[in-house]
């Protein structure tokens, strides 16, 4: 027998056995996996998420090692807004900002925020260049430099390969972060580490070493 279900204000009625139980909660109901999670999205943003949004069980596992009762981390490039989104639900005491130079991707990460719910979720349409980085406590990076090196799979067409760009962001964000007090924590997801000063030491890792904490000394 087919189960059916009507929405109906807070409850749903399951018409199979004639039971009212409450309705499936909007905001958990997104998070049960990524697939639920990325329908939030228009498909030519959700079909981007294996390779260019950070997996729920990831965006978990960072933000549990960055978050601190208000403090404000910061996603150095943070596309379409997931991990700040994910980071927002399972930690609502601390504050997630995602800063991305595409506005079509702050609107969509906007527009999943309104849906969600989140208030402690923030997004910057911006360069990370023009950001003030002492306005954080906290880091998230999901090597979101490799586009400008990377033709294969790109998000767009609107960011130029560029190696030399690709170096200049990466000196940036390795001088902006060394300037950062001692014990800022940093999470680095698929890096290539160029961007991490020898100022921070590496203090846990998970995922097949894909992911990386790390604390300034």
């Amino acid at each position: 027998m087919v189960l059916k279900i009507y929405s109906s204000g807070d409850f749903r009625i399951d018409t199979t056995e004639g039971q009212i139980a409450p309705k499936i909660n909007t905001n958990e109901a997104s998070f049960v996996d990524d697939a639920a999670f990325d329908s939030l999205y228009p498909g030519h943003i959700g079909t981007k998420s294996s390779r260019h949004w950070t997996p729920l069980t990831v965006a978990g596992k960072a933000a549990e090692f960055l978050a601190d009762a208000g403090s404000r981390v910061l996603d150095i490039g943070s596309g379409a807004g997931k991990f700040c989104l994910a980071a927002a639900h399972y930690f609502p005491e601390t504050f997630f900002y995602g800063v991305e130079q595409r506005y079509e991707l702050v609107t969509y990460a906007e527009d999943a925020k309104t849906w969600l719910h989140l208030p402690n979720a923030h997004f910057i349409y911006a360069n990370m260049t023009r950001i003030n980085f002492k306005e954080f406590d906290h880091f998230y990076f999901y090597n979101s430099f490799y586009e400008n090196v990377d033709s294969e799979d790109c998000i767009d067409n609107t960011i130029d390969t560029s190696y030399s760009l690709y170096d200049y962001y990466t000196q940036y964000l390795r001088a902006a972060l060394d300037q950062r007090p001692a014990g800022t924590r940093l999470v680095t997801y698929h890096s290539a580490e160029e961007e991490i000063p020898s100022s921070y030491f590496l203090a846990d890792v998970s995922y097949d070493t894909l992911l990386k904490m790390w604390i300034k000394r």
